[in-house]
């Protein structure tokens, strides 16, 4: 059968050599399932939790023709043309997604998630799945990368865009960079009061590249069961 570490090895040069000549990028050839969770203060109180409709990845700091360039012109060793690889950055965009509440009727619909003024959430958590593409009898495994955006540090950045006259493309990331929360600004009128309202209406997961293939222990149905647990 031989050593798997590196028929992996074997395979992933395979696949960037032919992206490199299709232009696309290493990302393109996996299938994607994301979920996220709100994790509420009461710990009695079960997570809401959606599946993303769609995950959309989109390449950014590609240096693919840099490194074709460098190879060709001999500029530099293998070593450094793997680390420029490893800079690639995944983007992972999510508008759409589903409500995982069993007394709900599932139905996809655009984000919209009434994320301030609140203070009952603790956290908002992704969890990211992936298989290979054409590989549909497989199960789909967790990606071994957090993501998660606590409320003081999400609610910090909401207070600053008080200030802002923009209603929507207002965007906020966590302090690893690795989530990024799209924001609309709305403005609710009583006849007693004003108020200002953000609303979640989009997510994105910055992942490198290198952690496409790092997927950690278990099944997807094994890793999401405490979130699912009644």
């Amino acid at each position: 059968m031989g050593d798997p570490h590196a028929r992996k090895s074997t395979a992933i040069t395979r696949l960037r050599s032919q992206l490199r000549k299709k232009r696309e990028s290493l990302a393109d050839q996996f299938e994607f399932k994301m979920y996220m969770a709100f994790q509420f203060k009461d710990e009695k109180k079960k997570p809401a939790l959606f599946e993303m409709a769609e995950v959309v990845p989109v390449m950014t700091n590609n240096y693919e023709e840099s490194i074709l360039k460098g190879v060709k012109e001999e500029a530099y060793s293998y070593e450094s043309s793997r680390e420029l690889l490893e800079r690639d950055v995944v983007q992972l965009h999510s508008p759409r997604w589903q409500s995982m509440r069993k007394d709900v009727i599932g139905c996809t619909t655009e984000m919209d998630f009434f994320l301030w003024p609140r203070n009952d959430i603790e956290k908002i958590e992704c969890l990211l799945f992936s298989r290979w593409k054409g590989e549909d009898d497989s199960a789909y495994k967790p990606i071994q990368a957090e993501f998660e955006f606590a409320h003081q540090d999400y609610e910090k950045l909401l207070m600053r865009l008080l200030a802002r006259k923009d209603k929507n493309g207002l965007i906020i990331n966590n302090p690893t960079q690795s989530m990024f929360l799209f924001i609309d600004r709305q403005h609710f009128e009583t006849p007693k009061n004003k108020a200002i309202v953000f609303k979640l209406s989009s997510v994105c997961l910055y992942l490198p590249q290198d952690q496409l293939t790092r997927w950690g222990p278990g099944r997807m149905d094994e890793v999401m069961h405490p979130y699912l647990e009644t």
